[in-house]
Formats: C-alpha cells, sequence, structure tokens
C-alpha cells in the first residue's frame, strides 16, 4: 500500500516499523514515529491507547505480515520455483535494498527481538508469531515444490535463521558478500530437500 493510501494509523505503525529498523526499539520514541508518519501527535494516543508497547507490537505484526505476502509475490513470479530459486529471491530484496539505500535498516522483528525478547514478554510473543506467519508460507510453497511435509517447516526455519544471520554480518560489513554467499553455498542444499512425487503436486 503506497504511503498516500494509509491512514494516519496505518502509517504510524509503518513509521514505526521502518524507525525500529533503522534503530532500534529503545531509541524509537513516539514523537519520532509522529513526526515519520506526518500524523498529530495526539492521534498516538486515541490509536495506541497501550501506548509504545502497543505501536511496537503492531509494527512487528506488520513486519511478519509483510515478510509473508512477500514469499507468495516471489514464487508467482517464478516460472519454475525451487527452494534455491526462492531463498535467492529473499535474499535479492536484501541485496537490492543495501546496494541502493545503505546499510542503515535490519529486519524489524529481529531488532524488537534483540531489545525486548528479555524485557517485554508481549513484543516477545509478538516477534515469535511474526517469525511463524513469515515461515508459514515458506514451508507451504516447499511442499508444492517437492519438500516432503514432515521436513517443510524445518527447512523454512533453516532458511529464515541463514537470512536473518546474513542481513546481520552485511550490515556489520557494509558489504551484500554475506547475503550472496549463503545464497551460493545454501542453495543446492534446499534444492536437496526435493524429493519427487513428495507431498505437494507440481506446480506446473
Amino acid at each position: 500500500m503506497a504511503s498516500a493510501e494509509r491512514g494516519p494509523r496505518e502509517r504510524m505503525v509503518f513509521s514505526a516499523a521502518q524507525l525500529i529498523r533503522r534503530d532500534g526499539v529503545a531509541a524509537t520514541g513516539l514523537r519520532d514515529v509522529a513526526a515519520h508518519a506526518d500524523a498529530p501527535r495526539g492521534s498516538l494516543r486515541h490509536y495506541f491507547p497501550g501506548g509504545k508497547e502497543q505501536l511496537v507490537n503492531e509494527a512487528v505484526e506488520w513486519a511478519g505480515r509483510y515478510a509473508a505476502g512477500r514469499v507468495t509475490r516471489f514464487v508467482s513470479a517464478m516460472a519454475r520455483p525451487t527452494p534455491a530459486r526462492l531463498f535467492e529471491a529473499m535474499v535479492r530484496q536484501w541485496t537490492d535494498e543495501f546496494s541502493s539505500a545503505g546499510f542503515a535498516r535490519g529486519c524489524p522483528v529481529a531488532a524488537a527481538t534483540a531489545d525486548c525478547a528479555d524485557s517485554v514478554e508481549s513484543t516477545r510473543a509478538t516477534a515469535a508469531a511474526a517469525f511463524a506467519a513469515w515461515r508459514s508460507p515458506i514451508a507451504r510453497e516447499l511442499i508444492v515444490m517437492g519438500v516432503p511435509s514432515r521436513k517443510a517447516g524445518a527447512v523454512a526455519t533453516l532458511m529464515i535463521g541463514a537470512l536473518e544471520g546474513a542481513i546481520l554480518m552485511a550490515r556489520a560489513e557494509r558489504s551484500v558478500r554475506p547475503l550472496q554467499a549463503t545464497a551460493r553455498e545454501l542453495g543446492p542444499h534446499l534444492d536437496s530437500y526435493v524429493v519427487r512425487g513428495a507431498d505437494g503436486p507440481p506446480r506446473r
């Protein structure tokens, strides 16, 4: 959804996600969110009576839905989807962003987890749910590609974990090389999980 099409509430959730992925939860203030969203500060209390905790949780939840939606779009754009090609598309999203916009922003779900997992139970639970929301469509698509259903969830977890680690390394090194290396080396391993005649029918 384009920024101009969002209402003030949606803009604030989106802005919170963008600031969290850049600055982390602790450094993201409500005033910063309102300014970034071009929304009246008074509207924060109206839309988020639970304060910053509610806003952070909704931003993390939004990020999980966004990542899940990207999986479906990635696969829909492929003539012959495979686990390696899906992972390459997931990686390419980040290499493209880092190459064009720099390394200042990471994953908001990872940032919220790092900042709040030990201190804010609701945010920890929301982050766990966001990762699950991301993992679910990956596992579903893997099954269609021929990965046995008993393995699909674990392979989806491997893909997300490898990507998140490579994102952190890329930001630390200010280079997309960790992402490229992870996609190159992990791709053949991911494709090795495909079993012809497994649970999922061929897509095409």
